[in-house]
């Protein structure tokens, strides 16, 4: 099962996807957060045939919500509404994981999605 996973942050959002046989995760793209976003992920999800996509689970150190996972649970629904099947994931610290593996630059976003998706998969084996 192929699987698309979305760090969603205010102003940019990282996208990973599974190989085709669905164990690794591969950072993909780094996207800005506006109105081009949606239509932007739903034709990644349709060229890569994906079957499912991850949205990272971000909240306040003490588990609380946030603005960030409000505005992701929106895109979610919106995902949703076009049919795609949704999975929040937990993911703390993904973009301080990226930058500790690979130092800060362009793709941290998208790696940090990558690391949200392996512990997705790892959690579903």
């Amino acid at each position: 099962m192929k699987v698309l996973a979305v760090d969603y942050g205010a102003k940019r959002v990282g996208i990973a996807s599974t190989d085709d046989s669905g164990e690794f995760a591969l950072p993909r793209v780094v996207l800005p957060n506006n109105e081009l976003l949606l239509p932007e992920v739903l034709k990644l999800i349709r060229e890569g045939n994906i079957e499912k996509v991850v949205i990272g689970e971000s909240k306040n150190l003490d588990g609380s919500r946030n603005q960030i996972l409000d505005e992701a649970e929106k895109f979610g629904d919106a995902l949703k509404g076009k049919g795609i099947e949704v999975v929040f994931h937990p993911e703390v610290y993904s973009s301080m994981e990226a930058d500790r593996l690979q130092g800060q630059n362009a793709m941290r976003d998208a790696s940090a999605a990558a690391i949200i998706l392996k512990s997705y998969i790892d959690s579903h084996k």
